[in-house]
């Protein structure tokens, strides 16, 4: 099975610092849900992995994660995309649960659901937790420079004792880095 793990927010639509707390905020990354249409046609299952402590702080119900959720999958179904399944994590950063990224319960999740080895998967994200939750579970960390990627690239360079984070691949965007996967 070839497959993909994207972060949500940040990665496939807009990130905000106030968090995404509706259906109107959901809004799509130009290009993204093309560049997911295109890894379904080339035979890639794809799985999204998101912390959603909005969920936690009370900012939105699982309902209304729901709402965004189907939103992007009937976006998706307009350019002829899917995805698979969405994993999320409702804690706070306090909560110490084993799902909320940088730790890898939810991958980890998506390689029992999907009966495959996370070794070398790539793992699609804009934040040094989503690049280190990857790296925990032996997938290939990508870094976008959507979202939070500009902060993120930042923080790796002050990173000392971080090797495999300073040769994490770096995209512009998730369509970038989809169209440099599928001409390779």
């Amino acid at each position: 099975m070839k497959l993909i793990i994207l972060d949500r927010d940040g990665v496939i639509n807009q990130d905000s610092d106030a968090f995404i707390k509706s259906p109107d905020e959901f809004i799509p990354i130009p290009g993204s849900l093309e560049a997911i249409a295109k890894l379904n046609n080339a035979g890639y299952t794809v799985m999204v992995a998101t912390n959603q402590s909005g969920i936690a702080r009370g900012l939105y119900s699982v309902d209304v994660l729901n709402a965004m959720h189907e939103k992007l999958a009937s976006l998706l179904q307009d350019v002829g995309g899917k995805i698979e399944g969405i994993l999320f994590c409702p804690h706070g950063p306090d909560d110490n649960c084993d799902c909320r990224k940088p730790k890898a319960g939810m991958l980890k999740e998506i390689g029992k659901r999907t009966g495959t080895s996370l070794q070398g998967v790539p793992a699609v994200g804009d934040s040094l937790r989503d690049l280190q939750a990857a790296l925990e579970v032996g997938a290939q960390p990508v870094l976008v420079k959507t979202g939070k990627g500009p902060r993120t690239l930042t923080a790796i360079s002050e990173l000392k004792n971080e090797p495999k984070l300073s040769s994490v691949p770096v995209y512009d965007n998730l369509a970038a880095y989809v169209d440099d996967l599928l001409a390779n």
